[in-house]
């Protein structure tokens, strides 16, 4: 990862928002996301940034893969961490090696949709049958207008056009959520722990704030 690229991020996530951060997905990962999860399941992390969601889900072996080398810094203790950029370095990781894929507000970041189908296909290789891509995402749709602010994003997609993307390699999508989260943690999500968990079990709220999609597909066949 450049120079440029880490300040840039340096500069997005300022340590102040980092705590806050950390619990909103603390009761993320507890209220809405544990359910794909299993205790013993193998978890990769894909694009882990700041680890919080690999930090905060309860797993068996856990895998952070980003290109930035601060994600040492923040994995928690027994994390493994695969560092460089994605998709290559993704060859590193066994066929039929892990449970659950996870990726949080990463698809856009990739330079293309050539680029986004060949992590498609290494996370359809990594997954074992029946294993499951988790995907919270900006969803182009309803997030077109703040969409562009952020001067990394390049790849634009809605609920429908990453379902199209992932029925190509023959994934079943088993959620499809368009309205999940608010657009940024910067917006009206609410910061404190309790309403966040009152948030996510109110789903007019969702409908009303929502422009961050969930969607979770399942691996069929070998």
């Amino acid at each position: 990862m450049t120079n440029e690229r880490q300040d840039l991020y340096r500069r997005r996530f300022a340590e102040s928002s980092r705590k806050k951060r950390a619990a909103m997905w603390q009761v993320l990962c507890r209220v809405s996301l544990q359910r794909y999860i299993a205790p013993t399941d193998t978890v990769l992390d894909l694009g882990a940034g700041l680890c919080e969601f690999i930090n905060h889900i309860r797993c068996g072996p856990k895998i952070a893969v980003d290109g930035n080398p601060t994600v040492r810094e923040h994995a928690a203790p027994g994390v493994r961490v695969v560092l460089g950029e994605i998709p290559g370095v993704l060859a590193q990781i066994p066929d039929t090696s892990v449970q659950a894929v996870f990726c949080s507000n990463f698809f856009e970041h990739l330079r293309d949709k050539a680029e986004l189908m060949e992590v498609l296909r290494h996370v359809r290789r990594m997954l074992v049958p029946g294993g499951r891509l988790i995907v919270v995402q900006p969803n182009i749709r309803y997030a077109y207008r703040e969409y562009w602010d952020f001067f990394d994003h390049h790849v634009p997609l809605s609920h429908k056009s990453l379902a199209e993307a992932l029925g190509i390699l023959d994934f079943t999508i088993e959620v499809s959520r368009p309205r999940f989260l608010p657009y940024t943690t910067k917006s009206r999500l609410p910061q404190s722990a309790w309403l966040v968990r009152l948030y996510l079990a109110a789903r007019p709220l969702q409908w009303l704030m929502g422009k961050q999609m969930l969607i979770v597909a399942g691996k069929q066949g070998s």
